[in-house]
């Protein structure tokens, strides 16, 4: 996340030389692209902190630091 990025709100997936946009709120990509499996677990992963990116999207838009969201197990 960026501190001055635009709506919807969103977060940046990087797998390799790959990025994607994802909407946090339907985690439809609207930018980029990813392998499959990348993608796949991108989703899943956010799906399991859908409040978390909520709230670091919140802290982000208000020009604080986003906390750090625990990876994928």
């Amino acid at each position: 996340m960026f501190y001055n990025d635009h709506a919807p709100p969103h977060f940046h997936a990087e797998y390799g030389e790959h990025e994607v946009l994802m909407e946090i709120e339907t985690r439809a990509v609207y930018a980029g692209s990813l392998p499959p499996r990348a993608l796949a677990l991108v989703r899943e992963w956010a799906a399991a902190h859908q409040e978390d990116l909520r709230t670091d999207w919140s802290l982000a838009r208000s020009g604080r630091a986003p906390e750090p969201i625990a990876p994928l197990e």
